[in-house]
């Protein structure tokens, strides 16, 4: 069983970025998206406007805060070999209701992709709005960058 890694939150983040779980690079890297062909630190840094794939990873963190912005998983461990939301075994969801004690201000939930955004219902049940966006992933390649920054726009509405 593999583990995730720790969530990137505090009280005041009012919205909170969902991945599914971490890939081998990332889990190796202990950093989220850690893949250098993982667009998400491009594709949040356009939507933010702050050049977060050319920072040290900590100050990446450090500026998502301050933008009131979270990073997390939906799952908290599963069984997979490789990389890929299709080999994910046994999944177990993290506990989204402790959300609501952890991150009072929360009040949209935006998830990486759809393996993650299976579990936006969950959280549009506990009264969060939220956003399923294209996956950042590089095996999401039918959508160009353009097209998926498009729709990670959704981030700042």
């Amino acid at each position: 069983m593999l583990t995730g890694l720790a969530p990137v939150i505090d009280p005041d983040i009012h919205t909170l970025i969902l991945g599914s779980f971490p890939g081998a690079a990332s889990l190796r890297a202990e950093r989220y998206y850690a893949h250098p062909r993982n667009q998400f630190w491009k594709l949040l840094g356009a939507v933010l406007g702050e050049p977060l794939y050319d920072l040290p990873y900590d100050e990446r963190l450090q500026r998502l805060l301050a933008r009131h912005v979270g990073l997390w998983d939906a799952l908290a461990a599963c069984e997979r070999l490789g990389s890929l939301d299709a080999a994910i075994r046994r999944p177990q969801a993290i506990d989204h209701l402790m959300l609501r004690e952890l991150c009072p201000r929360l009040s949209r939930v935006c998830f990486n992709g759809k393996t993650s955004g299976s579990y936006a219902p969950l959280y549009a049940g506990a009264g969060y709005e939220t956003v399923v966006l294209p996956s950042s992933s590089p095996a999401n390649a039918r959508l160009s960058f353009e097209d998926k920054l498009a729709q990670w726009q959704a981030i700042n509405r």
